[in-house]
């Protein structure tokens, strides 16, 4: 089903439904019941997180540019600071692989679809800072809760990933989370739910892929950790990751990130066989990522007896430091001297002891 959407998507088919027509009526009420349940509490705009990471390492090289693009989970939305949003974790993350200050810009926008990436696209490449390095892009759900056709969703996904490859930037994909998981839906939803963010998942890897991208599962973002334990790892308004939610995704991203931008030693890069890594159709990669969370695919390949092959890795995760940034060096300079100063900010992670999602106060 995945291969089929990702080839709709690159010839111009139609979408493909998932529902029977014994089960529409069922599903209607259901959809207006979890409406009512779901994403109604205290959301707050995601905090800005944009600015410089890893202030420890400024001056020894510029500093590495990340971009994140896609949707709420991209940018943050659900937690209350910068720190603990998923782009903060992940550049807090890279500065300490990299040893190198990274400046973060986020473009995502709470609610957008997969349509929306082209105009996010324009911004991330039209940065008068330059062009990022890498970009991570994390969408999918609001086109499953949209109703948006599979096609067209991979489609637009597909283009952003050539553009950005094309422009010289790194591209790594978290696909759509497992919506299956969402506390208050009942089933059959439920079930429905599941399955079309399994197959759009699988359907985003390989236009990913195919576009010379890599991706990584997010099942976890809303998968097996949060079934097992909702009540912390969701957010106040049962739709969106808590700061621990959030933490989780980027343990999983940040090894792909760093493997794109060859900061992994070469002997991590080769297929692990005890942790069942190897080249497999980027098909049948698709559909095993997306079974299970965490997993990258990336293009191995080009032709194969059954299309392009692809690496299928199952990357160790790595925690991540929680720092805020520095949008005003001179400002954290003067902070730095000022007698007790304890800026975390201006330290980077170098000097950042908090856990990756630790849970704060609101500000």
């Amino acid at each position: 089903m995945a291969r089929r959407i990702a080839a709709g998507a690159a010839y111009g088919g139609g979408g493909i439904g998932l529902l029977g027509a014994a089960t529409v009526g069922v599903v209607l009420a259901e959809l207006q019941l979890a409406k009512r349940q779901v994403g109604h509490g205290p959301s707050p705009h995601p905090p800005s997180a944009d600015g410089l990471y890893g202030y420890a390492y400024a001056g020894a090289e510029e500093p590495l540019r990340l971009t994140m693009l896609g949707d709420s989970t991209a940018a943050g939305q659900g937690v209350h600071r910068a720190r603990q949003t998923p782009g903060a974790l992940l550049a807090s993350g890279l500065a300490a692989v990299a040893e190198r200050p990274v400046r973060l810009r986020n473009v995502a926008l709470p609610g957008a679809q997969s349509d929306d990436l082209d105009r996010q696209v324009v911004l991330a490449v039209g940065d008068p800072d330059g062009l990022p390095e890498v970009c991570v892009i994390m969408v999918g759900a609001n086109d499953v809760t949209h109703r948006m056709p599979a096609t067209r969703s991979v489609r637009h996904l597909s283009a952003a990933v050539r553009r950005l490859r094309t422009a010289g930037a790194e591209v790594v994909v978290g696909t759509c989370p497992d919506l299956g998981t969402i506390e208050p839906v009942q089933q059959p939803l439920r079930w429905i739910a599941r399955r079309a963010s399994r197959q759009l998942a699988a359907a985003q890897t390989i236009g990913t892929v195919e576009q010379g991208g890599r991706a990584v599962s997010l099942g976890d973002l809303l998968g097996p950790e949060f079934e097992a334990n909702p009540r912390e790892l969701f957010g106040p308004d049962n739709y969106h990751p808590s700061a621990e939610g959030y933490a989780t995704a980027a343990m999983a991203i940040l090894p792909t990130v760093c493997a794109a931008l060859g900061l992994w030693p070469a002997a991590e890069e080769r297929p692990d066989v005890s942790r069942r890594e190897g080249f497999l159709p980027v098909a049948r990669a698709a559909a095993e990522a997306a079974a299970e969370p965490g997993t990258e695919v990336t293009a191995a390949m080009p032709t194969g007896p059954r299309g392009p092959w692809a690496l299928l890795k199952r990357r160790r995760r790595r925690r991540v430091p929680a720092t805020d940034p520095a949008r005003d060096p001179a400002a954290h300079q003067a902070a730095d001297a000022a007698p007790g100063s304890t800026t975390d900010s201006a330290a980077g992670p170098a000097r950042d002891s908090s856990p990756a999602g630790s849970r704060e106060p609101s500000a």
